[in-house]
């Protein structure tokens, strides 16, 4: 299956998610992309002790683009 996944926010909780099903989507054989857009585009200033944005997205290993 195809998955698109468009990230709008610079909401840690919002991107946290997204990328944890991301990951299991790849994690099934799905072929994943996901783009950064707009404010998504702050990813890597989304510092949350609860939620590791970071560790998500490096986990990833589908189509990925700011």
């Amino acid at each position: 299956m195809n998955v698109l996944f468009i990230i709008t926010t610079d909401d840690a909780e919002t991107i946290y998610n997204a990328m944890r099903m991301a990951n299991i989507g790849i994690e099934k054989g799905d072929d994943v992309s996901v783009f950064m857009l707009g404010k998504g585009v702050l990813f890597e200033q989304c510092k949350d002790e609860e939620f590791d944005v970071m560790g998500q997205i490096n986990r990833f290993e589908g189509d990925f683009y700011v």
